[in-house]
């Protein structure tokens, strides 16, 4: 029996359902439990629950509900990127097709040299269609997604190049927040691939060969507590590695340093949290060495425990 990612399945030898959160190869998938620990199974000793894939197929029906405009639009394909509803270490990607034209729609993958027909299919102007399903949690494992779309239409308009690119997606992709996409009915990630490059304005490009030095930005002065847990600087955290969001981390506490010294702050609370310790410990290093900075200490311990400190200056 075949599963994709997303299906909603029930083990033949125990009283357990869960969903398909990984497939992990031809005789083993992952399976996430209502506990929501993924458990690897046997594909033999799992079957579907029928209920719920006649619920997605109706939901897939309903995706195809064309939307109607008068005003041709030339461009407006894109890739919608959405958690599952019920799993929400899934990603289904669909295409919406906001553009007047009708599509003609493929989609191969590439990893590591092998190359992999996921999905063709004649995509109506204003629909969207769900095309491909993966791991949330697993994007560095994504593989590459070749797209090709030719455009079709009966009106009187010039026929319009094909469509073909390859596309690796990074965090950066995911770094935005959601938004609500009414063509799926669900928050995700937008990502347009047909957009169209800027036109150059020849008479200002030249002006700003000539135009005087631009003032330099100010510097904001910053809150009197500073919180630098990663969920409060970046959306994309869970896409990020440790290494990386210790950088990103860092580089916001030098930041917020600078800044409070700009501004002459007597003091300043850093938020870094408890952990494992070591974003306190490169702060720690920092501010000892800093020619600027009086004292520091952990700071009140009765509202922050040892997850602060506070940095006094000269």
């Amino acid at each position: 029996m075949k599963f994709k990612l997303g299906d909603f399945v029930r083990f033949l030898d125990e009283k357990r359902e869960g969903y398909v959160t990984n497939i992990i190869n031809d005789a083993t998938v992952g399976v996430t439990d209502t506990d929501g620990f993924e458990i690897p199974v046997a594909v033999s000793n799992l079957t579907h629950v029928h209920g719920h894939q006649e619920e997605n197929a109706a939901f897939n029906e309903q995706e195809k509900e064309v939307l109607v405009d008068d005003t041709f639009k030339e461009h407006g394909v894109f890739i919608a990127v959405a958690e599952d509803g019920k799993a929400s270490a899934v990603a289904h990607l669909s295409v919406v097709n906001r553009s007047s034209y009708q599509l003609l729609f493929t989609l191969k993958t590439e990893r590591k040299g092998v190359y992999k027909g996921e999905f063709a299919s004649v995509i109506p102007a204003k629909t969207a269609v769900t095309l491909y399903a993966a791991n949330l949690g697993d994007l560095d494992n994504w593989p590459i997604f070749i797209i090709q779309a030719l455009y079709f239409s009966t009106a009187n308009v010039k026929p319009k190049a094909p469509l073909l690119l390859e596309r690796k997606f990074r965090a950066k992709d995911f770094s935005t927040s959601k938004i609500q996409i009414p063509e799926i009915n669900k928050y995700g990630w937008l990502i347009e691939l047909d957009e169209q490059a800027p036109v150059i304005d020849a008479q200002k490009l030249k002006e700003s060969f000539f135009s005087q030095k631009a003032e330099k930005p100010k510097v904001l002065r910053p809150a009197d507590e500073v919180d630098l847990h990663i969920e409060k600087l970046r959306d994309d955290y869970q896409f990020l590695s440790e290494s990386e969001i210790l950088d990103i981390q860092l580089a916001y506490f030098n930041q917020v340093l600078d800044a409070a010294i700009v501004h002459q702050m007597p003091k300043i609370v850093i938020i870094h949290g408890v952990g494992n310790g070591t974003l306190r410990h490169h702060i720690h290093k920092i501010i000892s060495k800093h020619p600027q900075v009086r004292t520091f200490m952990d700071a009140r311990k009765e509202k922050f425990g040892f997850g602060a400190t506070e940095i006094a200056f000269k």
